[in-house]
């Protein structure tokens, strides 16, 4: 019998998500719960009037007030590793294109090292004009940077002494230690045909983020197809807009991993272990799983 598929809980970093508590209290919870991986995203900074459109709303706008704290996710998963022993943690999504290589290579190595190998780093090229303004990195280009970096820091993972040279970043004979325990696995973020075809080129996976329903699901991974026949073990996790645990064979016929719920648990610490206790009831006693 073929494995249930993993569900996943995108629940930290953000507003309750940022509370030290509610991180150990959701971590440990969603661990006992079964569920599979631990994911949180970033934006470095918001603004309160942005023109660049999200694009993962019909209406253009991020549903996160601008005002609200959000972490630093290799931080808040460093506290959420902590807490637990077995679950997973990924990024979901990392901005790489608006950081060093070098450090984010040495973060990812270090966490994934602290947590026993239980990191998955996913990574994106970012949609906000206005955030990339405010960190001096060119916003055009930055899918190009974005691949240039992912094979930097391969080069850094896989390499005692290692040398790169691109157009955006160039070392030569470096050690950067720890090296990760385990071979980390980069997904690639983003709905669109562009953001596909980087998966196919140069991802171990793609997060299908806030996707409408299971048909948008079959026809981005049709086309992914295409580009990657069969999927060629590629790690395949998508978060819908209004998931229902009806959408889980459906979603394993496609071929995906994981089904990634992406909720916001309460402030009080005491209610975040019963939220994520009855996320747990109502998602894993679906029959099949």
């Amino acid at each position: 019998m073929a494995e249930p598929m993993r569900i996943g809980l995108h629940a930290l970093g953000i507003g309750a998500g940022a509370r030290r508590a509610v991180i150990d209290a959701v971590a440990v919870g969603a661990e006992a719960g079964g569920f599979a991986t631990l994911w949180s995203g970033e934006h470095v900074v918001m603004v309160d009037r942005p023109a660049s459109r999200y694009p993962y709303a019909a209406d253009g706008r991020i549903a996160v007030p601008a005002a609200a704290d959000w972490l630093d996710p290799m931080i808040g998963l460093a506290f959420a590793a902590a807490a637990t022993s077995t679950i997973g943690i990924a990024t979901g999504i990392l901005l790489l294109p608006e950081h060093h290589p070098i450090v984010v290579a040495k973060q990812v190595a270090s966490l994934d090292v602290l947590s026993g190998g239980r990191f998955t780093l996913g990574v994106g090229v970012g949609w906000s004009r206005e955030e990339f303004a405010a960190l001096g990195v060119p916003f055009e280009r930055r899918a190009a940077r974005a691949e240039e970096y992912v094979a930097a820091m391969r080069t850094l993972w896989r390499s005692e002494v290692a040398s790169f040279s691109g157009e955006f970043v160039r070392f030569d004979s470096v050690r950067v230690n720890p090296r990760p325990a385990h071979r980390v696995p980069i997904l690639l973020g983003g709905n669109s045909d562009p953001a596909l075809r980087r998966v196919a080129a140069f991802g171990d996976g793609w997060y299908g983020f806030n996707l409408d329903g299971v048909a948008e699901v079959a026809e981005r991974l049709a086309f992914l197809e295409t580009l990657r026949p069969g999927l060629a073990g590629l790690r395949i996790a998508v978060a819908l807009r209004d998931p229902s645990p009806s959408d889980l064979p459906a979603l394993a016929a496609l071929g995906v991993d994981e089904l990634v719920l992406v909720e916001s648990p309460p402030d009080d610490p005491a209610l975040a272990t019963k939220w994520v206790a009855d996320l747990a009831a109502r998602w894993f006693a679906t029959p099949g799983r």
